[in-house]
């Protein structure tokens, strides 16, 4: 039997209010004819039990479902879908709708641009801090003269190649001193003067191991040669300092001339030489200026005499240059010789020796006893020098590749050609050297001495004095006893005939470049 409960005195009002009804199926067991539905017979029929169909919000149940909760009903909620408060629906998840691809390209930018900047403001304050420690140590270290190594070209405001330099040298403790104060006898001028002298540095010369030289223009009317330290290290202070003791006390003729400096605490560390105009002996052997105006024999002659006497002045004073080369041999306006470029002279006491497991010199020039006991001393300036007199009568380069590979090498092709009775192919015809019999004999004087200088072991090489005694006499025409006159003719040389020419120098297979490109070692 199929029938409809109320349970209300007022059925519709209990309809508006909930909206919901049910469908009971009654047992059959109940009375037909009971046609009064009392509240006696209804409890009746509902305690013997029944069936009851409810239909529920489906949508909200499987909402719930998907949310991880658990749908169902209780006495407060008897006909809707109750999601159990354990496993609530979680947030909708968030969206990127409103966040374009551009957005996020410029945080992604503007982070990487932070973490840069981040980087290099540590960097900064590690500089900072470092160059605080260092001017630290220049306060409160005496600094000891060490050696070191530079080479500088340079050439005139024009376009000309002059070769610049010194001894980077090591300057102690400069307090602050004024500009016009003295410092070891010389000069101490503030940055902002040569900064202006120079103006601002455009004038460049050239460069070298350790540092750039600028030409310029003192208040007082004096050309300098600026050079300037490429950084302000602790080993640059000491250099700077070595320079400075090194040329304040010496005085000479055919030594380039230290004006000043600045002082330590000085933004820059710079060095004042007098300027050289006329270039160097390089340029006028075989360089721009030889082709303009060569040099004469006579005053080649000159040169070799002025250089060894300022040489000889060096290993007086116990200097060794370590870089005799022609390009560090500048003249002036009268030809009169000023050697620079003290970049890896140093102050040898007797009592040490002097071992360096780095090279020195220049190739072409380098003492080959060099390569076997790595030492250089005054007999290493000598066998340099031999290269020089070698240029001064051929007029050629030190090092040539274009050259036979065994003449390679100036010295060895001088020695080569004057143990083989082949002078005229070593010498310059142009300086006279067979139309003018005086000429001739000077010139296979000075070779001679080339060739001594040039030997391998340096007990036989000449001392740099006696090197400026044969020249003086060559001059003069006074023959050395130990000059014997070369016949000419079918065999040009006679003297050396019976020498024993060094070996090859180990310079010869391990260089290849000229001597105008070869930088310092």
């Amino acid at each position: 039997m199929r029938g409809l409960i109320i349970v209300s005195e007022n059925p519709d009002q209990y309809h508006n209010i909930c909206g919901d009804t049910f469908a009971l199926n009654v047992p059959t067991s109940f009375v037909a004819g009971e046609k009064e539905l009392n509240m006696t017979n209804l409890e009746n029929v509902l305690s013997k039990g029944f069936e009851v169909k409810v239909k529920i919000d489906d949508i909200s149940c499987q909402e719930c479902l998907s949310s991880h909760g658990s749908c169902g009903f209780n006495e407060t909620f008897p006909l809707g879908a109750k999601c159990s408060p354990l496993n609530p629906p979680g947030p909708p998840p968030p969206t990127n709708a409103g966040v374009s691809k551009g957005a996020i390209a410029g945080i992604t930018v503007a982070s990487v641009l932070g973490l840069a900047i981040l980087i290099l403001a540590g960097v900064f304050l590690c500089i900072r801090r470092r160059r605080k420690t260092q001017d630290a140590e220049y306060t409160s270290k005496s600094l000891p003269i060490t050696s070191y190594s530079s080479r500088e070209t340079s050439r005139n405001p024009t376009s000309t190649t002059i070769s610049y330099s010194s001894n980077h040298s090591l300057l102690p403790s400069i307090s602050n001193l004024a500009n016009g104060s003295d410092y070891y006898g010389v000069q101490v001028f503030s940055y902002e003067e040569l900064e202006e002298a120079t103006e601002n540095f455009s004038r460049e010369l050239g460069d070298g191991g350790f540092g750039t030289v600028y030409y310029g223009v003192l208040k007082d009317g004096r050309a300098v040669a600026v050079k300037r330290l490429y950084e302000r290290s602790l080993k640059r202070v000491e250099q700077f300092k070595n320079e400075i003791e090194i040329l304040k006390s010496l005085k000479h003729p055919n030594l380039v001339i230290l004006y000043g400096c600045t002082s330590r605490h000085s933004r820059e560390l710079l060095l004042v030489y007098e300027y050289i105009s006329n270039g160097t002996l390089a340029e006028h052997l075989h360089g721009n200026r030889a082709e303009a105006r060569p040099l004469c024999w006579s005053t080649r002659l000159n040169i070799a005499i002025e250089t060894a006497s300022a040489l000889y002045y060096l290993h007086k004073s116990e200097i060794i240059h370590r870089d005799v080369k022609t390009t560090n041999i500048l003249l002036d306006d009268n030809y009169q010789v000023k050697v620079a470029d003290f970049g890896l002279s140093r102050l040898f006491p007797m009592d040490q020796t002097h071992i360096s497991t780095a090279p020195q010199g220049t190739p072409g020039y380098v003492d080959p006893e060099y390569y076997q006991c790595y030492s250089l001393n005054e007999k290493s300036d000598v066998y340099s020098f031999g290269v020089v007199l070698s240029e001064l009568i051929s007029s050629k380069e030190a090092v040539d590749i274009t050259r036979h590979r065994h003449d390679i090498n100036l010295a060895n092709m001088a020695v080569s050609k004057i143990q083989n009775n082949a002078l005229h192919e070593l010498v310059d015809s142009s300086l006279g050297f067979d139309s003018d019999p005086e000429v001739r004999r000077k010139m296979m004087s000075v070779a001679e001495l080339a060739f001594r200088c040039l030997q391998q072991e340096r007990e036989v090489r000449p001392s740099m004095d006696e090197i400026v005694e044969i020249l003086r006499g060559v001059k003069e025409e006074e023959k050395s006893p130990d000059v014997v006159d070369i016949e000419c003719g079918g065999g040009d040389v006679g003297l050396l005939r019976n020498s024993v020419p060094p070996p090859i120098s180990p310079e010869t297979d391990k260089w290849t470049s000229s001597s105008d490109t070869a930088a310092s070692l």
